[in-house]
């Protein structure tokens, strides 16, 4: 298991990268997943951002 900083960083590289935005977004689903805790107020803070992400790129 990574440290939360790590994921943390890898989130944001993975967000930040020029993939396709559902590659993407999925990628750093699988990583929350994979790497934190169900109750990781972590987790649940990127999964919100994640979101909302999301929901920006379907506009």
């Amino acid at each position: 298991m990574l440290t939360e900083a790590t994921v943390e960083r890898m989130f944001r590289e993975i967000i930040a990268s020029n993939e396709n935005s559902d590659d993407k977004f999925d990628q750093a689903e699988e990583l929350l997943e994979a790497e934190l805790r169900d109750e990781s107020p972590l987790r649940h803070r990127l999964s919100v951002e994640l979101d909302e992400l999301r929901s920006l790129a379907a506009k």
